[in-house]
């Protein structure tokens, strides 16, 4: 038995794009198949904004597995145990918010990966495998091998330690938040802004020292994320199910009324 492909991973590893269905207020089983009718290739699952349970993130994490679209949960920073159940439970990716410091991520690292890179405990056959795992220690390597690492990077001090950062086996990319970044440079909202331009351009120098992937997230108009794209960011974030179906409608509803 080999564990579920993860697709996102194998793509970030070939260098293409790999674009991400965030999730904040859905919760039924069609919503990874909403995800690749849209051409998108995983799922942003976030419990640090949005109110979902645990339970509630991997009943679409196991939605998700029979699609090709790649669950990815998305933790509170505290959270780590959040994730290793996330990741018992359909998830092939744990993202990681305020990765500020080398400890941080050493311990993220260390969280979700299973010994001798790791700490993680063993529950049992994973969702990964349909519940059908093979002998332990072929399972839990498998599953180093498939599952993907994110620490996400919000701050000067974050920026500042990329290069330990992204050094960090076991981690796969470093995802810059851009909203918190920018308001933490004091320029919230400037994503644009030319001390954002360096942070992605040290950032992304950092992930290509170590042969890690950029991420990028909180970056929605076309002409910046192009920019920030040509720059190298390949682990992108889309937008969030919220502002899909606000901009939807709105258009719908301007239509209609310019009908008059």
């Amino acid at each position: 038995m080999t564990p579920v492909e993860n697709v996102t991973k194998r793509k970030l590893r070939s260098n293409e794009l790999a674009l991400g269905f965030g999730v904040h207020h859905l919760r039924t089983s069609a919503t990874a198949m909403i995800a690749a009718a849209t051409d998108h290739d995983w799922l942003f699952i976030d419990m640090e904004h949005g109110a979902f349970s645990v339970h509630e993130a991997t009943q679409l994490c196991l939605a998700a597995l029979p699609t090709g679209i790649t669950p990815i949960v998305r933790i509170a920073a505290d959270a780590l145990d959040e994730g290793t159940r996330a990741l018992d439970n359909g998830a092939l990716g744990v993202i990681v918010p305020h990765v500020d410091t080398l400890e941080q991520a050493k311990r993220l690292a260390r969280a979700f990966r299973y010994p001798p890179m790791g700490s993680r405990s063993w529950g049992g056959p994973s969702a990964a495998f349909g519940f059908r795992a093979p002998g332990n220690a072929e399972a839990q390597a498998a599953l180093n091998a498939t599952i993907l690492v994110v620490a996400m990077i919000e701050s000067p001090e974050g920026v500042k330690n990329a290069r330990e950062i992204a050094a960090v086996e076991g981690i796969d990319a470093l995802l810059i938040g851009t909203s918190d970044l920018s308001a933490e440079m004091g320029v919230s909202g400037q994503i644009n802004h030319p001390r954002v331009q360096e942070a992605y351009k040290v950032v992304g120098e950092a992930c290509k020292a170590s042969g890690k992937a950029l991420g990028m997230g909180g970056v929605y108009d076309r002409e910046t994320a192009t920019q920030y794209i040509k720059g190298g960011a390949r682990l992108v974030l889309t937008g969030a199910d919220h502002t899909y179906l606000l901009a939807g409608a709105k258009a719908r509803s301007e239509a209609l009324r310019q009908a008059i």
